[in-house]
């Protein structure tokens, strides 16, 4: 492993100039590498990345319109236009473009380019496309939803919400801005271009691929024509180290500089080292166990209500997670608007039992449970074996690459699954609609949300509920809303949120600039130099 890495960081070090690389260092001083499980990457295409790791790799390679931006990560700023106005009555909102842009290809940003990244994620289908369609927009009417008009773009959406949730939409990831020229020239049997994105980057963002290989690498070079200025750092290379020991033993040796994936004995063994530093970020990102309500067995309510109670959150916060993750029980992370922070629930196996023998549940029961193959999603696995067990649901724990566990879950084929949600845009109905809406369960009707995924059906209480959320006006008594949401799937659904995620990333003490906000998007590379 050290050896192959080592490979590819002299390839990568080769290919810039010799001066750039001091002789007291490990990696060049143009150069960042980064230490990291990518093995969750499906698609690096930003109409089908879906995944913590590829969404991090599209804010490095592309712009949306508006955006969440580095260094302040919590306001939404300009991207590509400069402006916009929003007429709720009309609901439409006309954004002006930025001036002078161009995509790495050299083609110049045109509004026209706008026009076929939309109207492409519509027609592709892909799994984050529903971020975009819930607009109103289809493959049939998209050409009449968003228009050109000179270097102007006018999107119309169709819905009962406001201008400010749309703008919330169009931040996120599968709105990214592609080269239309460029992909449309490496389209092949009318793909749109997708296999060809997968191995190759389009946009206007500080950095453009140079290699992705799954599972292994993604080299990145910067853009030296970047509108918000060029990255100071000529390449970052992010490789692929599933394991958490290997991680810091490359930190240690110099051979990168971050490692983002070490357990919490490693961040506590690096107290008092001059040469290493340790951040911890807050994260959006929630922890859950669900149960698949395809499978009959699961689905008693009793078996949902008795789970709660069989989950060790503070032995698990206490020990390996310390640091890394906090009791959370509700679907919105805390320290965002409209977040439910009570956490009602703790671990009492004699309640368990008690609520499975009143209800008539026979044990043991046995229940597959799915996981990924890395720290701490297998300790975290090991924890609830042993908890479950004491109320007699006995869990055969399945380890898998991130790929194939996700996979799995899409095709809705697991028993139990343990898994992670982050928000898809920084608005309360974008987790809402993941954990408390689906009004159509049928098998053809695929649907990016852990309630589809989890096979289960929503009461149409529920579902009504989220709709007049998201479209009312007033930001106060929407928020009260969305908390009285999430106490109704608190108290009664297969899906038992568990924890919300602090990121502890180590960094070599010259690393500076490093910008690493709630959710993948909002990981930045391109403010970062070395002392």
């Amino acid at each position: 492993m050290i050896k192959l890495f080592k490979a590819a960081l002299l390839a990568a070090a080769l290919s810039m100039p010799l001066a750039s690389a001091p002789a007291s260092a490990a990696t060049p001083a143009n150069a960042l590498v980064v230490a990291q499980n990518i093995d969750d990457i499906v698609s690096i295409d930003p109409a089908e990345a879906y995944e913590f790791s590829s969404g991090e790799y599209v804010t490095q390679t592309y712009d949306r319109l508006v955006q969440y931006d580095a260094p302040d990560v919590k306001t939404l700023a300009p991207g590509l236009a400069t402006e916009w106005v929003a007429d709720d009555a009309a609901r439409t909102i006309t954004f002006t473009l930025r001036d002078g842009v161009k995509f790495t290809s050299g083609n110049p940003l045109r509004a026209e380019d706008v026009v076929y990244s939309f109207k492409r994620v519509v027609a592709l289908n892909k799994a984050p496309a529903f971020i975009l369609t819930q607009l109103g927009w289809t493959p049939e009417n998209i050409d009449e939803m968003v228009k050109t008009d000179g270097n102007k773009v006018v999107v119309k959406y169709d819905g009962d919400f406001s201008s400010a949730f749309v703008l919330n939409v169009l931040a996120a990831r599968p709105a990214s801005i592609i080269d239309a020229v460029t992909v449309q020239a490496n389209e092949a049997n009318g793909d749109m271009g997708n296999a060809w994105l997968k191995a190759n980057s389009a946009g206007t963002g500080p950095f453009v691929l140079k290699t992705f290989r799954p599972a292994e690498i993604i080299n990145l070079v910067a853009n030296p024509d970047y509108f918000g200025g060029a990255p100071a750092m000529k390449t970052v290379i992010i490789r692929h180290v599933a394991e958490a020991a290997t991680q810091q033993l490359l930190l240690d040796t110099g051979d990168v500089d971050i490692a983002k994936n070490l357990t919490p004995d490693q961040i506590k063994s690096l107290a008092g080292k001059d040469t290493v530093k340790v951040e911890t970020y807050p994260q959006a990102a929630v922890h859950f166990l669900s149960f698949n309500q395809k499978d009959e067995a699961l689905q008693p309510e009793a078996i949902w209500d008795a789970a709660r109670y069989l989950v060790d959150y503070k032995g698990m916060t206490d020990s390996f997670l310390k640091g890394q993750m906090q009791t959370h029980q509700a679907f919105w992370p805390s320290g965002f608007p409209g977040s439910l922070d009570d956490t009602p629930y703790s671990y009492d196996p004699a309640k368990a039992k008690q609520i499975l023998a009143d209800a008539g549940i026979k044990t043991p029961i046995k229940v597959t449970l799915d996981v990924i193959n890395s720290t701490p999603f297998t300790d975290m696995a090991q924890s609830l074996q042993a908890s479950f067990a004491e109320a007699g649901i006995n869990f055969e724990i399945i380890p898998g690459t991130g790929s194939q566990v996700i996979t799995k879950y899409r095709a809705r084929t697991h028993e139990a699954m343990l898994l992670y949600w982050g928000p898809d845009f920084m608005d309360p109905d974008s987790n809402a609609k993941a954990f408390a809406f689906n009004e159509d369960n049928s098998d053809d009707n695929y649907q990016s949300t852990t309630t589809w995924r989890n096979g289960w059906a929503v009461p149409a209480e529920m579902n009504a509920a989220t709709k007049a959320a998201r479209a009312e006006a007033d930001p106060a008594k929407r928020n009260e809303m969305y908390v009285d949401l999430q106490k109704k799937v608190q108290e009664k659904s297969p899906i038992v949120v568990m924890f919300q995620a602090a990121t502890q990333v180590a960094l070599a003490t010259n690393v500076e600039g490093y910008v690493n906000g709630a959710t993948s998007d909002f990981v930045f590379y391109r403010l970062v130099t070395k002392k």
